[in-house]
């Protein structure tokens, strides 16, 4: 087990109607406030209305951006983060699923230091402050909600990378299940395999850490019991509670103590099929689990078994890629490019960013030829 330093700031509300709570938290922090969110899920499960209820109500003046897109994008954080700087906001509110909550850290960076995102993002401008972040989660996936992880994408570089700063934790975070009760169900599906694929992540790390992997195990089999039965009843509100707290859990520091890092390969190949088509997140990981573990059956066949074992009960690696695959199927996660609807005619514009880009893991890269082997199993 590597040395390891446990921190995790966030002050995390969970349950019904916690976002009650939201006003007094954020007037500490200030009277002027950006409300960041996307589009009309927010204005139609409540979410919204209810934020900005609760800021008025502590006589805090509200600045809206709204537009983040599902994949965000570098110029909205750019253009949201203006506007945040020339009403001389004091906090950012990200009233949304993942790509709100990591715009919406970015854009407490940019206001407080006056910088460019993408060159934060890159690591060229570092941060020495940030304004406080209040975020109210509407989706179960991603974990951003509790980390301080950020993922944006850039057009121009034809990039989508993930930063890092302890700067961007948020210091509240407000997550009441059933702001996701009227998410649907291919998205629902998505959140589900989006929080294994983190578990997933930490799993193919780098370094030994047997409580971590006691961890990883369990988050993926409450995902197991309650992911399917979700998706048979969506408007459960006790369903939407379990995933959504094991949706935190993957991503919230358990899994990796302990390791020297997460791999992170697939999620870095899984950003190609989001940049150039716009696919969800979480479908790309479905698409790209099972292969990337075909691939690496012979370099990482004994961690492969051991998941599968746990999981499964299974005897061979193929079985236990078989398990992963099943499960992502009775969510109805994709399996296949195909069913995203991208054809194999793209097969060589994918294989040619993904060498562009190196797109590999920290602890199992992927030579050209790999990649070129992914891809046939991706179709």
């Amino acid at each position: 087990m590597k040395n390891f330093l446990a921190f995790n700031p966030v002050k995390l509300h969970f349950g019904k109607n916690v976002v009650q709570e939201l006003g007094t938290s954020a007037s500490s922090h200030g009277k002027k406030a950006l409300l960041v969110y996307g589009g009309g899920s927010v204005l139609r499960n409540g979410s919204y209305h209810d934020t900005r209820k609760q800021l008025q109500a502590q006589g805090i003046h509200v600045t809206e951006y709204n537009g983040i897109k599902p994949n965000p994008r570098v110029e909205n954080v750019d253009e949201a983060a203006g506007i945040g700087r020339t009403e001389g906001v004091d906090m950012v509110v990200a009233v949304g699923g993942g790509s709100v909550i990591d715009s919406a850290k970015i854009i407490a960076i940019c206001i407080a230091e006056g910088s460019d995102a993408w060159e934060v993002m890159t690591g060229k401008h570092k941060p020495a402050s940030a304004l406080p972040l209040i975020a109210v989660l509407t989706l179960a996936a991603t974990g951003t909600e509790m980390n301080a992880v950020s993922v944006l994408q850039n057009s121009e570089t034809q990039e989508k990378i993930g930063y890092r700063n302890e700067l961007i934790y948020p210091v509240h975070s407000f997550l009441d299940p059933s702001y996701t009760q009227s998410v649907p169900a291919n998205h629902t599906a998505y959140g589900v395999v989006d929080l294994v694929a983190h578990c997933l992540e930490a799993w193919f790390g780098k370094g030994e850490a047997t409580l971590s992997d006691r961890f990883v195990i369990s988050v993926i089999k409450e995902a197991q019991e309650f992911g399917p039965k979700l998706m048979k009843d969506l408007d459960n509100y006790e369903l939407r509670a379990n995933i959504m707290w094991a949706a935190t859990c993957a991503l919230n520091n358990l899994t990796i103590y302990g390791r020297e890092s997460g791999d992170w390969g697939v999620h870095a190949l899984g950003h190609v099929l989001s940049f150039l088509y716009d696919t969800a997140h979480g479908a790309t990981l479905s698409i790209i689990y099972p292969a990337w573990m075909k691939v690496l059956k012979e370099r990482a066949g004994d961690r492969i078994l051991q998941l599968g074992k746990e999981l499964w009960g299974s005897s061979s690696v193929d079985q236990s890629i078989e398990g992963l695959e099943s499960f992502f199927k009775s969510l109805g996660g994709p399996l296949k490019c195909q069913e995203e609807g991208i054809e194999a005619i793209c097969k060589n514009e994918i294989l040619s960013l993904m060498n562009k880009q190196d797109a590999g893991g920290m602890n199992f890269s992927l030579s050209d030829k790999e990649r070129e082997e992914l891809l046939e199993y991706m179709f």
